[in-house]
C-alpha cells in the first residue's frame, strides 16, 4: 500500500489516543476491522454489505486478546492492538474458534510478543499446528468445558459449543463484565458503520436479512447444536454478547436468542411464501408471476426470486424466513432445472425441516421436474409437499387459469 493511501482517523477517548478501537466497557476494547472490499465470504456467499472481524482486548491485571482478524485487515488490527497495550506485554491470546478469517494473524501476534500464552482446548491446537508450523513452540494453555481463566478483575469460564459451527469452538462467559465472548455465534454479514454496538443502528433494517443469511447457510445445518449452546446460555446472566462478525449486543438481548431459538429450531420466522422459478425463455417466469398474484390476491405475503439470477445464499436465506415454498421450474435434459437443482441440493446439506412446498414444473413434450423435485424433497425432515401441482405446456394460456387457481388455494390453506 503506498504511503498517501493510508488514512489514519484518530478519535481521542477519555486521555489516550483511538486508531479505529472502539470502548465496549472501561476496560474491554473492540481492536477489529471491516472489510468492504471481500467480495465473497468463505469464497462462497457475496457479501456487498462487507464483514466485519472482530477481536477483543481486556486490560486487566493480566492483559488478554480474544481472536485475532483475516490478513485483509492485519495493518489495522496490530496497530490497534499495540495502540491498547501501549508498550506493555500480552499476556494472554484467547482463541475460541480456529477459522482464518479469525486465527489468521496468530502466528503474528506470538512473534511480536513470545512470552504470550495462547488459549484453547485440545482441538483448538491441533488445528492451529495444521495451519501453522511454528505452533508446537508456543506457550499453551489448553482449557476444556467449565474451566476458568482469572486475569484479575475478570475471571473467564469456558463453555464447549463444538459444530458452532466447528468442532473446536469455546464460547467464554465473562463474570465481572456479564459478557459473552461467542465465537461465531450471533454474528452477522455486515461492516460496522462507525458504531460498535447493535442498538446504534436500525439492527431489523441493517442487519437482520444478513443476519439471517449469514446463520442459514454458515450455522444452520447445526441446528442441534446450537440448541444445546443456546441451553447452556441460558444459564448465565448475559448483559452483552460480544461476537466475531457484527455489532456488539448490550441491549434487547432477548430479542436476538429468540431469533436463534427459531432459526435453530428450523421454524419459519414468518408465514409468508417464498415463490423460485426458474425459466428458459420466460414462459415458466409467467406461470410464477401469475402464482404470485394470486396469493397475494388471497391475502398472503410473497416474495418471487429468479433460480438463475439469485445467489442461492439469498434464497437459503429466504428459506429459513418462509413457512412456504414454492418452486416452479422447466425439465431440462430430463432432469431439474440446473441452477433450481443445486438450491434444493442445498436445502438438503442444510437440512432445512418444517416447511411446506408446493411444485410447479413447465415441459413441452415430457413434463417431469415435479416428480423428480419431490424425491430429493423427501430427503428432508418434516416437511410437507402439496399434492396439487402445478404443470404448464410450453406457455401459460387463459385455459390455465383453473389450474392456476387450484394451485394457488391449495398453497393458500395450507
Amino acid at each position: 500500500m503506498r504511503k498517501y493511501e493510508k488514512i489514519d482517523i484518530c478519535i481521542k477517548m477519555e486521555g489516550y489516543t483511538v486508531r479505529g478501537i472502539k470502548k465496549i466497557t472501561e476496560d474491554i476494547v473492540w481492536i477489529g476491522g471491516s472489510d468492504r472490499r471481500l467480495s465473497r465470504f468463505e469464497n462462497i456467499f457475496p457479501i456487498p454489505e462487507g464483514v466485519s472481524y472482530n477481536s477483543y482486548f481486556v486490560d486487566d491485571e493480566k492483559t488478554v486478546v480474544f481472536d485475532t482478524a483475516d490478513i485483509s485487515v492485519s495493518d489495522q488490527y496490530i496497530e490497534n492492538l499495540k495502540e491498547v497495550l501501549k508498550g506493555k506485554k500480552l499476556d494472554y491470546l484467547v482463541v475460541l474458534h480456529m477459522e482464518p478469517d479469525h486465527c489468521s494473524l496468530i502466528d503474528t501476534v506470538v512473534s511480536l510478543f513470545p512470552d504470550v500464552t495462547v488459549v484453547g482446548n485440545s482441538k483448538t491446537f491441533t488445528f492451529m499446528e495444521q495451519f501453522f508450523e511454528g505452533a508446537s513452540n508456543y506457550n499453551k494453555l489448553e482449557v476444556k468445558e467449565g474451566d476458568t481463566l482469572s486475569t484479575g478483575r475478570h475471571t473467564f469460564h469456558f463453555v464447549a459449543a463444538p459444530m458452532v459451527h466447528w468442532p473446536e469452538v469455546l464460547l467464554a462467559y465473562d463474570d465481572a463484565s456479564k459478557a459473552l465472548f461467542s465465537a461465531d455465534a450471533f454474528g452477522t454479514f455486515g461492516a460496522l458503520d462507525g458504531g460498535i454496538f447493535a442498538d446504534e443502528y436500525d439492527y431489523e433494517k441493517e442487519f437482520l436479512d444478513s443476519s439471517r443469511r449469514y446463520y442459514a447457510n454458515i450455522v444452520g445445518k447445526y441446528g442441534m447444536q446450537v440448541q444445546a449452546a443456546l441451553k447452556k446460555a441460558a444459564g448465565l446472566d448475559i448483559q452483552m454478547i460480544l461476537s466475531l462478525h457484527g455489532p456488539v449486543w448490550r441491549k434487547n438481548i432477548e430479542w436476538l436468542m429468540e431469533k436463534y431459538q427459531k432459526w435453530s429450531t428450523y421454524t419459519p420466522e414468518t408465514e409468508d411464501t417464498l415463490v423460485v422459478y426458474g425459466s428458459l425463455y420466460g414462459h415458466t417466469a409467467s406461470a410464477a408471476e401469475a402464482v404470485a398474484a394470486g396469493i397475494r390476491e388471497n391475502g398472503g405475503n410473497v416474495k418471487v426470486y429468479d433460480v438463475s439470477g439469485t445467489d442461492v445464499s439469498y434464497l437459503i436465506g429466504e428459506v429459513w424466513r418462509c413457512k412456504k415454498v414454492v418452486l416452479i421450474c422447466p425439465t431440462y435434459n430430463g432432469g431439474i432445472y440446473p441452477p433450481m437443482e443445486a438450491f434444493i441440493n442445498d436445502m438438503i446439506a442444510l437440512g432445512v425441516q418444517n416447511r411446506v412446498f408446493a411444485l410447479g414444473q413447465n415441459g413441452t413434450w415430457a413434463p417431469m421436474t415435479a416428480k423428480l423435485m419431490t424425491d430429493k424433497l423427501s430427503l428432508l425432515k418434516n416437511v410437507t409437499i402439496l399434492e396439487s401441482i402445478l404443470t404448464i405446456k410450453s406457455a401459460l394460456h387463459a385455459s390455465d387459469q383453473p389450474q392456476v387457481d387450484a394451485f394457488v388455494e391449495s398453497i393458500v390453506k395450507a
